[in-house]
């Protein structure tokens, strides 16, 4: 069977500035400055469009100390998705900068791993250590998408459409999803907090936030059995993504980045 060719894009809506000792374990805090981005993604041809992820809101993210650019929706208008009409929306995990805006996307049905699910309403939440990068707005709005027969629930990895497929791969959460997409240069793998950055991939170096530290390093090396080259690998907030894709047109330079096309490096 002859796979779906799908585009690709990450956009960005919000930034930081940390430093290494306050984003990678063992990092040094005496470390340059380490720049941050926040990107939701969009998969689309001209038979189906599918969102990873909604992003936060503004008051959200500025109240965490985070820029934001845009309303996430508005990024995706500008590559031609109206929010309204979207029908499926992956939310790779609930962290308040993934499953922050689900009531912007009105006709849409949310696809979420039943581990993470567990995870945001069972006992690890009584741990104020692992449920800080939760909103409990987020994880209400998440149920009343349930009770409105509006959630979909997957058990570890499965095809969300021909072309397009999810993986458990947890470690940063426990219900954490990478996104696997078929396009023109072949398998690209979505990892969102899979993997962060390019170093996690390519040196192992671990985010500070995770739930379980040996399932995350393993993580990377389950990114790298998904995807052709490490070249088809994109991380969920590195700002050499927007350096390393081109933009599909001059006025989104910075802004949006074309992930089916080839990267520079």
């Amino acid at each position: 069977m002859t796979l779906p060719v799908y585009e690709a894009y990450a956009i960005k809506y919000g930034d930081r500035v940390g430093t290494r000792g306050k984003i990678f374990v063992h990092g040094d805090p005496h470390d340059a400055p380490l720049g941050m981005d926040y990107f939701v993604w969009v998969i689309k041809n001209d038979e189906r469009t599918v969102v990873v992820d909604v992003g936060y809101g503004q008051e959200e993210g500025e109240k965490r100390g985070r820029s934001f650019l845009r309303c996430p929706t508005d990024g995706m208008r500008l590559v031609g998705v109206d929010p309204d009409t979207v029908e499926d929306v992956v939310i790779t995990h609930m962290h308040y900068d993934h499953a922050g805006n689900l009531e912007l996307f009105p006709k849409a049905r949310f696809h979420i791993q039943d581990s993470e699910m567990e995870f945001v309403t069972g006992r690890a939440m009584t741990h104020k250590g692992l449920r800080h990068s939760f909103v409990l707005r987020d994880v209400q709005e998440m149920i009343a998408m349930l009770y409105g027969d509006r959630v979909v629930f997957h058990d570890g990895d499965e095809e969300l459409a021909p072309g397009i497929t999810l993986h458990h791969i947890p470690g940063h959460t426990r219900g954490l999803q990478a996104v696997r997409v078929h396009t023109k240069r072949g398998w690209v793998v979505l990892a969102s907090d899979v993997a962060h950055y390019y170093e996690s991939i390519t040196d192992g170096t671990p985010f500070l936030t995770h739930e379980n530290m040996f399932q995350m390093l393993e993580g990377f090396k389950r990114l790298r059995s998904l995807a052709p080259s490490d070249k088809h690998i994109v991380p969920g907030h590195d700002p050499l993504v927007l350096q390393r894709y081109p933009a599909p047109s001059a006025d989104l330079e910075g802004i949006v980045a074309r992930l089916d096309d080839t990267p520079s490096e």
